[in-house]
């Protein structure tokens, strides 16, 4: 039976958001970098194993670009992990999502975009308004999540062109666990990486929040119109919300509600007819 495309993204977005809550729920056993380091390592693993990467002659601008993409996608999990640990998981996508929203925005010509960017400043500022339960690390973290989500999205599209299938994303994940087995090591979690619960909490996150939604989304690119796409991937803020109340019990005050919608909205119409959001995820 083949399954329309539209769930395929819903699924993954799904995957993503239940496995950032799942991830959350056991920085009481473990770091925030020890999660996220196991989450890259099994997720490179089974990557591979799929892929099999053919490394023999590849040129040197081809290693480069597959570096930088892999550089990203460390900073953008290690970074928004951080943020997790600090501020409620919908306010941490919300905010990481300016990222990619601000690459849509400054990726068209329409002069009705501003209007979206109206829409996301008033969400980040209401953020801002209602900052119970904001710390300026956590926003800090975020954000820098946001930039590496948007040069991931650059990067990855570079890399698709120039490494076939999945081979491209194989290597980049093996490049963002080893950049970060020195944080692990400089975080004294070597021990709390060979926990038998968090190994295997840390082989599950791997597999919701990275290879169930990279398969679900290149599955489904073979036969969804970007635009729909990239609409689709503007409810990441909604589903983090969602997932925060489900998993860890995080109840978003009805200011914050609203200041998701508007960059929900932003992201929404600013990505109609655009290709630029993808999750990597995240996340």
């Amino acid at each position: 039976m083949r399954i329309p495309p539209v769930w395929l993204v819903l699924t993954g977005i799904a995957s993503v958001q239940l496995g950032a809550g799942l991830a959350k729920d056991l920085f009481d056993d473990a770091s925030p970098t020890v999660i996220v380091f196991l989450r890259l390592a099994f997720s490179a693993l089974v990557l591979v194993l799929v892929a099999r990467p053919a490394l023999r002659g590849r040129t040197r601008e081809e290693w480069l670009v597959v570096l930088g993409f892999g550089v990203s996608l460390g900073v953008m999990n290690w970074s928004i992990y951080q943020a997790f640990a600090r501020i409620p998981l919908g306010i941490a996508v919300t905010i990481e999502f300016v990222g990619p929203l601000t690459l849509a925005v400054l990726g068209s010509r329409r002069a009705r975009d501003l209007v979206w960017v109206g829409f996301a400043a008033i969400g980040v500022l209401l953020l801002g308004v209602d900052d119970a339960d904001l710390t300026l690390a956590g926003v800090l973290f975020a954000l820098l999540a946001g930039a590496a989500w948007a040069a991931y999205i650059l990067l990855s599209a570079q890399t698709g062109r120039r490494w076939p299938g999945i081979d491209g994303l194989s290597m980049a994940s093996v490049i963002a666990a080893a950049l970060l087995l020195p944080l692990l090591l400089l975080d004294g979690g070597r021990a709390a990486a060979l926990d038998p619960h968090v190994l295997l909490v840390g082989f599950l996150i791997g597999l919701l929040s990275s290879v169930i939604p990279y398969t679900c989304e290149l599955v489904a690119l073979r036969s969804l119109r970007p635009a729909t796409f990239g609409v689709l991937m503007s409810l990441e803020p909604a589903a983090a919300a969602l997932a925060g109340f489900l998993v860890l019990r995080e109840v978003l005050t009805p200011l914050q509600l609203v200041a998701v919608a508007c960059v929900v909205v932003a992201s929404v119409g600013a990505t109609r007819g655009t290709a630029v959001i993808s999750e990597p995820a995240p996340d």
